[in-house]
């Protein structure tokens, strides 16, 4: 037990400045950019919300994505022990205007999508070849279920942006 500690605390101290140099890092959201009528004077929320008014139902341009501000961690238990670490990455698409909605209910979607995992680990999904394309959709379809349960329907899509297993050795 006394051997797993040191490499769990560099995980999560690996993590913890990883999160904090992408914030630090991170672009202002508000930039201009230009229209394509020639204005350079909209900003992106501008310019999706006059496209989300004359079109079909929610177009590429009429989504944007929030990113969860922390990074998951999975362990894999195999008897009695942690074999092994999952550090997944999450990002929720969601209609123009609905990114305030996801950070306001962060704390339940954050359960939600740990019970999942905990699950899918617990079935044994992250064992072997655990990006096989079967494995990820049987996932993906698992966190937008949970995704749904907790926002109703207002997310339309979750997305795996980062994956990586660290196997835990004694």
């Amino acid at each position: 037990m006394k051997k797993l500690i040191l490499p769990l605390i560099l995980l999560l101290l690996g993590v913890g400045g990883g999160v904090g140099a992408g914030l630090f890092l991170t672009p202002e959201t508000e930039e201009l950019v230009s229209d394509p009528c020639g204005d350079t004077s909209v900003t992106p929320t501008e310019l999706a919300h006059e496209e989300t008014e004359s079109s079909d139902p929610i177009p590429l341009d009429g989504r944007e994505y929030a990113r969860m501000n922390n990074q998951f961690v999975v362990p894999i238990v195999v008897g009695e022990r942690v074999t092994a670490l999952i550090v997944m990455s999450l990002s929720i698409e969601v209609e123009t205007g609905g990114q305030e909605a996801v950070f306001s209910h962060e704390p339940r979607l954050r359960d939600a999508f740990l019970q999942v995992m905990f699950d899918h680990a617990n079935m044994g999904g992250f064992a072997g070849a655990f990006t096989s394309s079967s494995n990820m959709r049987l996932l993906r379809e698992a966190l937008q279920g949970a995704a749904d349960d907790v926002m109703q329907g207002h997310i339309t899509d979750v997305l795996i942006v980062d994956i990586v297993r660290q196997d835990v050795t004694n």
